[in-house]
């Protein structure tokens, strides 16, 4: 809209003095008409077509929570959520940590750094006893329902408490039977939190289609979720999991029919997919499953075995083999590029934005595509540090060879693991460095040992 005055001249209307007097006269009621109704022209499009900010949150596991919260921290102009994934349940429905005792102290100062830097915290509630998946504990709850109105205000009085925006309920392993005790439970929990200003987030399993009456994603009914949750996380990923074929995690066409499906089911504007930042290990012969591995340790294993990666054009992720005491493997994970095109998916989808599953250590790159693709919109805090170091100590630069295939793709490094594997949860009970980074002085450092196996599962 330009901003200069009109230009009227003498044949059009009066002279300049004339001019001046229909100006007083004229002009003004005029312009004042006209303010008005562009005034309320822009209240009328607010209102029916109110801007939405780009939503970006940080899913971190507690084992992950250290390095996450200064990643997070480091990248503050592309978060504007963190989802501490760190409570569970006890086998009677309880609200639990996830942690030990011993980490409590660590973990409450990590959140309150992030609220510090005025993020919105939604920490996760999973149905996870003792470190595993429990169907139990959370069936007791939807299908009781005294138990259930007690659950529901013991996460209100939690997140009242803890001065939380709001809490992502992650509830798996459910059956094609909870679908209507599940849809009730997610109704009140809503009407409960959005009476004192809080948030409700739904994690969903991936559908590209109606689930059957019997299949177990048909207790998640995603049409009533979005008419009921602020958001919902669609967990896309695990196209290829731990006890299945060698593949990626998220191929970028699987993931485009999850989100159109989703997106005809409910608003966009509530919809936010999940990105994973991890990838799996699969020895040859499929007897033993897949080890969960986050990039840094895929990279680590490249170099032990001087294993050159691929990149996928079909899929758009990257991939390499190997070989290790006589057994093949293939390792397929997720880098900056890779993750570059989900956020791709998101945006053209028009959904609320991504949440980024932080299983370990991820490709820095990941940040600057993400600030990007989807900026966010809103008061962001500055960030405290330029560069996160991969090793407490030790820098995060390091050189990183890229090469180009005949077909233009990159090979380059840079460009439900929802339940912590052994290793991991031995790491944070002494509050170490996950064991895979024993030795570790920089993340490019040929020669490693090799790393310790773990064995993962999620959705």
């Amino acid at each position: 809209m330009s901003s200069s005055r009109p230009q009227v001249s003498a044949r059009d209307g009066p002279g300049r003095s004339g001019l001046r007097r229909l100006w007083g006269r004229a002009a003004w009621p005029a312009l004042a008409l006209i303010a008005f109704a562009l005034v309320g022209f822009s209240l009328a499009t607010h209102l029916g077509n109110p801007s939405r900010r780009t939503l970006v949150v940080a899913s971190i596991p507690y084992w992950n929570i250290q390095h996450g919260t200064e990643v997070v921290l480091a990248n503050r102009t592309a978060v504007n959520e963190v989802s501490p994934w760190i409570y569970g349940l006890t086998a009677t429905g309880a609200i639990v940590p996830q942690y030990p005792p011993a980490e409590a102290a660590a973990v409450t100062s990590d959140i309150a750094r992030l609220q510090a830097a005025h993020l919105q915290i939604v920490p996760s509630i999973a149905n996870i006893t003792g470190g595993v998946w429990d169907y139990p504990a959370v069936s007791h709850v939807l299908h009781d329902p005294a138990m259930m109105h007690h659950q529901v205000d013991a996460i209100v009085a939690l997140v009242q408490r803890e001065k939380y925006a709001g809490i992502d309920i992650d509830y798996e392993e459910l059956h094609a039977g909870d679908r209507q005790a599940f849809t009730q439970f997610a109704t009140d929990l809503a009407a409960a939190l959005h009476k004192r200003g809080k948030v409700l987030s739904v994690a969903v399993f991936p559908q590209t289609a109606t689930p059957g009456p019997g299949q177990p994603d048909a207790a998640q009914d995603y049409a009533a979720l979005g008419r009921i949750a602020d958001q919902v996380r669609v967990m896309a990923y695990n196209n290829h999991w731990a006890n299945s074929a060698p593949g990626a995690t998220a191929p970028i066409s699987w993931v485009r029919a999850v989100m159109r499906y989703a997106t005809s089911q409910m608003p966009a504007s509530k919809v936010v997919l999940g990105v994973p930042l991890f990838g799996y290990d699969w020895p040859a012969g499929g007897s033993t499953p897949a080890t969960t591995v986050s990039w840094l340790q895929a990279l680590r294993l490249s170099r032990q075995y001087h294993a050159s990666a691929s990149y996928s054009k079909a899929a758009q992720a990257p991939y390499f083999s190997y070989v290790s005491d006589g057994r093949s493997h293939t390792v397929w994970f997720e880098n900056a590029a890779s993750s570059t095109a989900k956020f791709q998916v998101a945006k053209g989808s028009g959904a609320a934005g991504v949440y980024l599953w932080m299983y370990g250590y991820e490709d820095p790159g990941t940040w600057s595509s993400l600030r990007s693709v989807l900026p966010i919109s809103g008061p962001n805090a500055t960030s405290t540090s330029s560069v996160v170091p991969l090793c407490p100590g030790g820098s995060s630069r390091c050189s990183s060879s890229v090469s180009t295939s005949r077909s233009g793709a990159r090979s380059a490094w840079y460009g439900s693991s929802r339940q912590p594997p052994p290793a991991w949860r031995a790491a944070v009970r002494a509050r170490s460095r996950p064991r895979y980074l024993a030795g570790l002085r920089c993340p490019c450092v040929p020669a490693l040992p090799a790393p310790a196996r773990s064995s993962g599962r999620s959705r």
